[in-house]
Order: structure tokens, then C-alpha cells, then sequence
């Protein structure tokens, strides 16, 4: 039954009315349990709370039942014999840590999450027939941490919170001293014990783990463990992600790691754009090894997506919205350079690339980097007639790279094209006045997403503009000085599941 249908969302609270019989007369406990609005629509939470309907009642029974046989040296009294009141009225809510944030700022001047706030609606000297005992709130996203950090379920974890908000309703305050927080603690215990529920008191479990129960760290912006996740709003609705350097680590492979972070990203509805130097087939060769290919995942031919360093650019259904191409002077110029130095250089025209001769690096961009296998075409004439080439890509060692090819390329070119890296060894030649993150900007209009709502991971000096535009930018550890100059934060490297890391840090 969906959540809708069950009425728990705020403003439409369910009542639970459960009897306790006193000598005089049938005592009705009257119980809302209501789900904050921005919670999600998760059926774990609408079970938990069709579970509180029956839970919370049992707990109140037991808790006034002991205040009638029981003596306590340090409790407020002002909540005497309930079995004088016609009624009793508690409201429960759960919520995220936003709201329980800005609620514990308003009430307490604290300006941190915490689990759990109790609010007392009760004023003795009106003499009402019905006990206004007040609010419990709890954050559901401190209690799913708590759980799992105490070996736990969800359920355990809220209804020991459940006790201890009660408890403070009922007048115990473990902060006035010593003898008070062994009072409290003790009666937390008992109610727990004589319930069936499982778990100590949040006051011995807080002493076990070395916190303060009241004075919780704010840790909803720390990272965040994957078991964990699954409470928490995203922040943004697209991440714009790199692939060599970034994605894939150094053997050119998404661990399994990086790619249940993507499946976690998209199972909470975030949309994860590819934005690379590598042609669109490329990607889907390696998003199929991890099962991260097709429509309603990461990339497919219906898919939008940034490729061949901005210069291909797929928007809604798969459907080409950009293109740019390198003239054919300095497309020319640099194949007739690659023969005369024997230097290979690819051309890439779309789905397809094309060189002049067999080398080894050429065979390594195939079975390394998953591009298309290049065509080896014999004379510069034949590869430049009837294609479209939109960028080129010398391969040589890192050494080669920046002493030669480079100075070179980037005097040879000016005002005609421009020199990009993506990795060390490879040299990329691209049109004048595009990059990446251009690429990355027009998706993002053709979409009518705005750049407050992206997230962006890479780490080459190509990347730089996207984690500029993007309301968040990542940089990995492995990454060029530019690029993480440029980012908002820096994370791990590529070979540390960097991406999954900045997904659970920074997306939720």
C-alpha cells in the first residue's frame, strides 16, 4: 500500500486509539504517527511507521505503568498518576536530518543534526482532562547511521529512540547530573527489556561508541557509507563524470566499487552524463563490462552524452545536437608530420578511427582504451577523403609528449586549432574555441538543467571548465595541478575508487 494511500505524510497523520483499563475508567492513548514531506517515498519507512501505530502505544503503557510503582529521586514530577486524565495525546515524526537540523537550532540553539528531540506540550496548572504529552521527533538518516554502526536494524534503532523521547516527555533529563543519567538510563533499560525489543538504551550506547547523546557531531555532510544511503535526499540531479584518469583507473577498468556508487546514484534518481574524450562506442564497450549500459542506465545510443572532448554532443533519445570539426589544413599537416616522424596519430570521425600505420600504441588505444580498432589507411589523401574528423590524437611517451609534440604543436596550431591532455602520453588536437566543458554547457541548456544542479568529477586539464561550471566540482588526487586548481574540492584517486567516494561524500 503505498504511502499516499496509508496518510502518514505531514498534515495527514494517522490517530491510533489503544485502551488501558484503570480502576475507573477505560484511558484512551491517542498516537500520530506522521513522515516528514521530504523524507522519500520509501516503503521501509511507511513499514516502520505502520509498525510505531502498534509500538508506540505498548511503550506507553509500560512507561506510565512504572510511574505508578515506581519512585525516582530525579524526575520531574509534573506528570504524576496518568489514570487522572481522560486521554493522552503524543504525536511522533520522522524526518531527515535537514529538518531536525533547523528544529534543534530553533528549539535548543544547537545548530547540528541529532536523533532524536522530545517536545513537551504539557502545562499542569490548566487542569485539562486530556495529557498533551507533545512531539518526538527523530531523524530517520541519524538513526539508519546509528543502526548500522551498533549492528542493528533501522526498526531497533527508532524504537529505542522512541524510549528515550518518552522518557524526556515524561520528565527524566540525563543532563542535570550523574545520578539523574543513571536514572534514565537504567528506566531506558527496563522499558527496553520488558517490551521484547532488542538493543541497549541510547545512553549506554552512546557511552559504548564514545558520543555525547545531545551534543552530536553534524556528521550528514561526512562521508557516507554505502549500507547507509539509502535516507538521503540527493543534492544534485546530474553528475557529469570523465572517464580516463577518473572513471577507470589505471588499467583502464571501473572497479565494482565505482560502478555500484553510479547504480546507487541512479537508484536515488540521479542522472549520470558521461563527459570524455573517447568516442560514445568506446564508452559503451566499458559500461557493458560492469553492466552499466542501456536506457535506464549510464549510456546507450538513446542516451545523452559530452564525447570526443566536446565535440560530440547527444542530447534527449541519443539525438546529435552538436558537432565540430577540424580543418582539413591542419588535419594534413599533422598526418604528413606523423609519417615523416613516424609518430602515430589518430583521426577520429565519429564512430570511426583512422591512421596511417600499424604500431603498437595504435593497437593499445583498441585493447586498452576500448576505441573502435583503427583502420589503417595507406596515404594521407585517402584518409582525409569523404570523412569528417573532429580531433586528433598523437601517441608517445609522456617524455615525447611534453619535450617535443607539444611546443611544437601548440606554435604550429595557433589560431586554428587548440593542444589538450587527457592523459600524459597522448596529445589531442581540437578544434579552436571548444572543450569539454562547452560541450558539457550546450547539453546542459538543450536539457534546461542549471549548473546549480550538476555535479562534476575529473582530473585532466581538459576537465577543467566543467568542474568550473558545475555547482560542485571534483578533482581526483591523480589529477593535473590545473584541474584541481580548478575544482571546489579534491578527492582520492582513480585507483582508490575515487568517483564511488565523491558519490557517497558529496551526491546525498
Amino acid at each position: 500500500v503505498s504511502t499516499a494511500r496509508r496518510e502518514y505524510r505531514k498534515g495527514r497523520s494517522r490517530k491510533v486509539a489503544a485502551a488501558a483499563r484503570s480502576k475507573e475508567k477505560e484511558l484512551e492513548l491517542s498516537v500520530k504517527i506522521c513522515i516528514e514531506e521530504q523524507l522519500p517515498e520509501d516503503p521501509e519507512i511507511t513499514d516502520i511507521a505502520e509498525l510505531l501505530r502498534l509500538n508506540v502505544p505498548m511503550a506507553m503503557k509500560l512507561a506510565f505503568q512504572r510511574l505508578t510503582t515506581s519512585e525516582y529521586r530525579t524526575r520531574d514530577g509534573a506528570i504524576k498518576d496518568v489514570g487522572g486524565f481522560e486521554s493522552i495525546e503524543l504525536s511522533v515524526l520522522l524526518c531527515n536530518d535537514d529538518f531536525i537540523r533547523k528544529l534543534n537550532k530553533e528549539w535548543r540553539d544547537e545548530d547540528h543534526a541529532t536523533d532524536v528531540l522530545s517536545m513537551s506540550q504539557h502545562i499542569p496548572e490548566l487542569k485539562l482532562p486530556i495529557l498533551m504529552m507533545g512531539d518526538i521527533v527523530i531523524s530517520v538518516e541519524t538513526a539508519a547511521r546509528q543502526a548500522e554502526e551498533r549492528d542493528h536494524s533501522l526498526i531497533d534503532e527508532i524504537r529505542i529512540l522512541v524510549v528515550h523521547g518518552l522518557l524526556h516527555l515524561l520528565g527524566f533529563d540525563h543532563e542535570l547530573s550523574d545520578e539523574a543519567e543513571n536514572e534514565m538510563e537504567n528506566e531506558e533499560e527496563i522499558l527496553l527489556k520488558g517490551l521484547g525489543w532488542k538493543g541497549k538504551g541510547l545512553i549506554r550506547s552512546a557511552h559504548e561508541t564514545g558520543e555525547n547523546v545531545d551534543q552530536r557531531i553534524d556528521r550528514s555532510y561526512d562521508r557516507k557509507k554505502e549500507g547507509s544511503l539509502r535516507f538521503y535526499r540527493p543534492k544534485f540531479r546530474y553528475i557529469f563524470c570523465d572517464m580516463d584518469g577518473t572513471l577507470l583507473n589505471s588499467k583502464s577498468q571501473i572497479s565494482l566499487r565505482n560502478a555500484e556508487a553510479i547504480r546507487e546514484a541512479l537508484s536515488r534518481g540521479v542522472k549520470v552524463v558521461i563527459a570524455t574524450g573517447k568516442t560514445r562506442p568506446a564508452v559503451m564497450n566499458i559500461m557493458k563490462m560492469v553492466d552499466l549500459d542501456g536506457i535506464e542506465s549510464v549510456i546507450s545510443e538513446s542516451s545523452p552524452g559530452v564525447f570526443v572532448q566536446g565535440l560530440l554532443v547527444y542530447g534527449r533519445q541519443g539525438r546529435e545536437i552538436f558537432r565540430r570539426n577540424l580543418s582539413n589544413d591542419v588535419c594534413r599537416e599533422a598526418l604528413v608530420y606523423s609519417l615523416k616522424h613516424e609518430i602515430p596519430v589518430i583521426a577520429f570521425s565519429e564512430n570511426r578511427c583512422l591512421t596511417l600505420f600499424q604500431h603498437p600504441k595504435v593497437e593499445s588505444l583498441h585493447t586498452l582504451y576500448h576505441e573502435p580498432k583503427a583502420e589503417i589507411i595507406p596515404t594521407v589523401e585517402q584518409l582525409l577523403a569523404g570523412v569528417e574528423i573532429q580531433k586528433l590524437l598523437f601517441l608517445d611517451t609522456r617524455e615525447g609528449v611534453e619535450s617535443t609534440l607539444r611546443p611544437y604543436w601548440e606554435e604550429a596550431s595557433r589560431g586554428r586549432a587548440s593542444v589538450v591532455q587527457a592523459v600524459p602520453d597522448m596529445l589531442e588536437i581540437v578544434p579552436s574555441g571548444t572543450s569539454k566543458g562547452r560541450g558539457v554547457k550546450l547539453l546542459l541548456d538543450h536539457l534546461g538543467v542549471t549548473s546549480e544542479e550538476v555535479m562534476a568529477i575529473g582530473d585532466g586539464e581538459n576537465d577543467v571548465e566543467m568542474l568550473e561550471l558545475a555547482s560542485l566540482g571534483v578533482a581526483l588526487s591523480n589529477g593535473s595541478d590545473k584541474a584541481k586548481a580548478a575544482a571546489d574540492v579534491v578527492g582520492i584517486g582513480n585507483d582508490e575508487d575515487g568517483v564511488a567516494d565523491a558519490i557517497y561524500r558529496y551526491a546525498f
